[in-house]
């Protein structure tokens, strides 16, 4: 059984991962350090800006380093951090729970397109 206080101290990891991209963007970081430029073609098409919000929150919560590479040309590399590290058992458990249950959701999301497709008829 959960402790009811569960839901209050989940809310900031759930808060973290709420944002677009930031999910794919951790996936991403699972596979190893990456560059700005490898993360922004991995992940098209997510804008500029958008990439450096999250990777500057992600940063702040002390969930990604960043490493400043000075030289010509200049370069940054983002890696996870332990802490971030410590999020791989959640994408695992989502994956795993995707497995058992995801064709059950992924029948139900298209059966309610198809009534939506036949009620614009």
């Amino acid at each position: 059984m959960m402790d009811r206080s569960c839901p209050g101290v989940v809310e900031p990891i759930l808060e973290l991962l709420d944002g677009k991209w930031t999910l794919l963007l951790l996936f991403e970081l699972f596979n190893g350090t990456r560059r700005f430029g490898e993360l922004r073609r991995k992940l098209q098409p997510i804008s500029p800006k958008t990439l450096t919000d999250r990777l500057r929150l992600l940063e702040e919560k002390g969930i990604v380093t960043r490493t400043l590479y000075p030289g010509v040309p200049l370069h940054v590399e983002y890696e996870l951090t332990e802490c971030g590290k410590g999020l791989q058992p959640i994408f695992v458990a989502m994956w795993t729970w995707t497995q058992e249950y995801g064709a059950y959701l992924r029948k139900e999301s298209d059966e309610t397109e198809e009534e939506a497709a036949e009620m614009e008829m």
